[in-house]
């Protein structure tokens, strides 16, 4: 690709959380370090201070803030007339990549006839969580199907799980849709006894570690319920969770009915990636997923894990091997199974062997290239 022409390149977001946002400034960072022109759009309203700073500092040939909500709401329209102001003023563009589906909807909505080619990546696609009611599967999956079919020259979705989703059943045509599993670098190292002195864990400690959004579809209580399940037959074993949200109160709640709150830690004041050189263990019980960051930044480090089997868990973990994956269900019986399972000596030790091994399956630069060879196919059709 070195000898094709550089692109010009429109890159919009509305959430700048967990992994949307992560994968938002890698691949803008990425795509502009190869010498193309890369102008970003973000919205303020959801938008973390470390997302916008990193965001800014890529040397990008624009960044703009526009504000889009996460629901439907009659602002959309407002949206959608900025978005198409700044298409004017800075383009013309190559290409125009939305990110989720408020920003996915807005960059795509467009009249028919000739257009600059639009691509979609939803990073999950709402219609892939189990507790969505029939009435919202059919509102967002329609939705969905509709500008799949009819708006977007490009889908790309980041796991097998959920292109497999779009297709069987959003009804999304085949054609279109490509597989870009995301790609993440190894997190920091070498500050293991430090980060956990400063939670008061034990240099010999056995770590459980969590990072995630305290939200449903990160199901962080699961986790809590079953780590109390294990700790009276376990009792070296801690916790150590990473992150805030809606669900806080509810989960430092369970903590305190656990029956371990002495050696469960729940915190926000460090970084997943930071945090993940004092864990030996990476614990992911989600709902439901597209393809996680933290599990791509678990994998890099090399650290084994225990997920359940939703979308892109296959794709990090080789059950039985460097991790294991559980059934995606809230009984508590079989995380803490599973847990114990995988801490016992000799097996927590042949899946740190196992994930060692596999830390280098998912980088950065593969990720620009199959998305930058998407867009180039669209480019010259």
């Amino acid at each position: 690709m070195t000898n094709a022409r550089l692109l010009h390149i429109l890159q919009v977001i509305e959430p700048s959380g967990g992994g949307s946002g992560r994968h938002f400034n890698d691949l803008c960072g990425a795509l502009s370090a190869r010498g193309h022109a890369v102008t970003a759009i973000y919205s303020p309203m959801r938008a973390e201070e470390r997302f916008v700073d990193e965001l800014n500092s890529l040397g990008l040939a624009g960044v703009h803030a526009v504000s889009m909500t996460r629901s439907p709401a009659p602002s959309d329209i407002k949206s959608w007339r900025k978005i198409r102001n700044i298409i004017s003023a800075h383009g013309p563009f190559d290409i125009i990549h939305g990110h989720s589906s408020k920003a996915g909807a807005l960059t795509r909505l467009r009249a028919p006839g000739a257009h600059v080619p639009r691509v979609y990546t939803p990073h999950a696609f709402r219609t892939m969580d189990p507790t969505l009611g029939a009435k919202g599967r059919q509102i967002f999956g329609g939705i969905e199907s509709l500008f799949g079919r009819f708006f977007t020259d490009a889908l790309i979705c980041v796991s097998e799980d959920e292109l497999v989703h779009a297709h069987r059943d959003l009804h999304i045509p085949e054609e279109i849709l490509h597989l870009v599993v995301n790609g993440a670098s190894a997190p920091p190292s070498g500050r293991r006894i430090e980060i956990r002195a400063r939670y008061g864990l034990h240099p010999d400690a056995l770590v459980l570690g969590f990072v995630g959004r305290l939200c449903e579809q990160k199901a962080p209580e699961r986790l809590v319920r079953a780590f109390g399940r294990i700790s009276t037959q376990i009792p070296d074993a801690h916790l150590l969770m990473i992150g805030s949200g809606p669900l806080e109160g509810m989960v430092r709640a369970e903590i305190a009915q656990s029956g371990a709150a002495d050696r469960i830690r729940l915190v926000s004041d460090i970084s997943g990636p930071e945090a993940m050189q004092a864990f030996d263990l990476m614990v992911m019980p989600s709902r439901y997923e597209a393809m996680s960051y933290v599990m791509l930044e678990a994998e890099a480090f090399g650290l084994p894990m225990v997920l359940t089997r939703v979308g892109g868990a296959t794709t990090v973990v080789d059950d039985g091997e460097n991790g294991l994956l559980i059934a995606n269900e809230d009984d508590p019986a079989a995380l803490a199974n599973a847990l114990a399972e995988a801490i016992a000596p000799d097996s927590l030790t042949r899946l740190r062997i196992a994930a060692a091994n596999r830390r280098e399956r998912h980088s950065l630069t593969r990720m620009a290239d199959e998305t930058e060879a998407v867009y180039r196919s669209l480019v010259r059709r």
